[in-house]
């Protein structure tokens, strides 16, 4: 049975068209994707990602839960709604999600985590819950809007009760705050994101999420759909689990290493495989490629390279950029000159740094 948002009438009299994603009927786009990706660079746009998983852990042993858990270190979170982001891992060290975790007090944290594997990552997260006495509540009464872009910050401040305003804008990024709408809803914000753009991301009671897009919408915020949010997190260098990482992934493997937390004494699930691939340093290795030529990267390309073959992850056209850009997962070592086997040719490609737009402007070195 196909899932619904309860936005999903709204997004259809908007215009959206629909598209099965992860078992939920969810708006690609509203007309034009182009458009909506320009409009998020440029001023804000918004995004229901109701169809993502909240999920809250209470409980005295909480932190010491998610020591284990997580595979970043959750000591690094000591100030009252600043968030995390980790991936979860098995104990082979592949990653059976990636999420964001936020502190909101000593016994109290709370997860978002992929729409795709809420079954599993449940699963995974109540096995290893139980001897630590954790609580794990699926939070299924929580909507969430998206609002980025440049402008995305002030627009959302104005649908915010005064007096929570002054507080608001003060929110540093990757951090939270629960505040209440200018009609009383509550509303937990933070200053997190999927497009490379300032903004936030807006929990808030599933009953009031329709009341609380159309004041979007009246305020000057536009609707963008999932077209638009995959070509704006590729550009910003920001990984889809599923395409470029999987449970037979491991974090080193897929650009994550600044996510593993190797602190001394903290036996997390699957720090053992890592340890021993970092060490071996052999690891398969995730590059940014851009394509001068005409055309269009794709998943599951043949990448050939100087140490043998890889694969294209995600691949779009930029509309920032206007050229094509891809992750590519590739054997160790220097890559050397790479090209992509698009139908029988080989059409030569530059490897990059990414992100490959920050800010709304394309990297040093991006465009040649």
């Amino acid at each position: 049975m196909t899932l619904k948002t309860l936005l999903n009438e709204t997004h259809r009299s908007l215009g959206a068209k629909m598209v099965d994603f992860g078992g939920w009927d969810m708006p690609i786009h509203y007309g034009s994707q182009i458009d909506e990706h320009h409009l998020v660079r440029r001023a804000a746009g918004m995004f229901d990602v109701s169809h993502m998983t909240v999920v809250d852990l209470k409980g005295a042993r909480t932190r010491e839960f998610l020591r284990q858990l997580l595979a970043n270190s959750i000591d690094k979170l000591k100030v009252t709604g600043k968030a995390l982001y980790s991936c979860m891992l098995n104990a082979q060290g592949g990653v059976i999600d990636d999420l964001i975790v936020y502190f909101l007090a000593d016994d109290f944290f709370r997860m978002v985590v992929n729409a795709s594997t809420r079954e599993k990552d449940l699963a995974w997260i109540r096995q290893h819950a139980q001897a630590f006495g954790v609580e794990v509540i699926e939070r299924e009464d929580l909507a969430i809007v998206a609002v980025q872009g440049p402008q995305a910050r002030a627009l959302v401040a104005g649908l915010v009760a005064e007096g929570d305003r002054t507080a608001l804008d003060k929110l540093g990024r990757f951090a939270a705050l629960d505040v209440a709408s200018t009609d009383g809803v509550p509303l937990f914000v933070a200053r997190t994101g999927y497009t490379g753009e300032d903004g936030y991301e807006v929990l808030l009671p599933q009953a009031a999420v329709v009341g609380f897009w159309n004041a979007l919408l009246a305020a000057g915020v536009k609707p963008a759909g999932l077209g638009a949010r995959d070509t704006l997190r590729l550009e910003a260098g920001m990984n889809l689990y599923g395409q470029d990482m999987d449970e037979g992934v491991t974090p080193y493997e897929a650009a994550l290493a600044w996510t593993v937390a190797l602190d001394e004494g903290r036996a997390f699930i699957g720090r053992d495989v890592l340890e021993a691939q970092k060490a071996a340093g052999n690891a398969r290795q995730m590059i940014g490629l851009v394509m001068d030529d005409k055309g269009v990267l794709r998943h599951g390309q043949r990448v050939l390279t100087a140490n043998g073959e890889g694969e294209i992850l995600s691949g779009t056209f930029s509309p920032t950029l206007g050229k094509a850009i891809a992750f590519a997962r590739v054997p160790a070592g220097e890559p050397g000159d790479v090209r992509v086997d698009i139908r029988g040719k080989e059409v030569p490609v530059r490897v990059v740094k990414f992100p490959f737009v920050r800010d709304g402007q394309p990297q040093p070195g991006i465009n040649g």
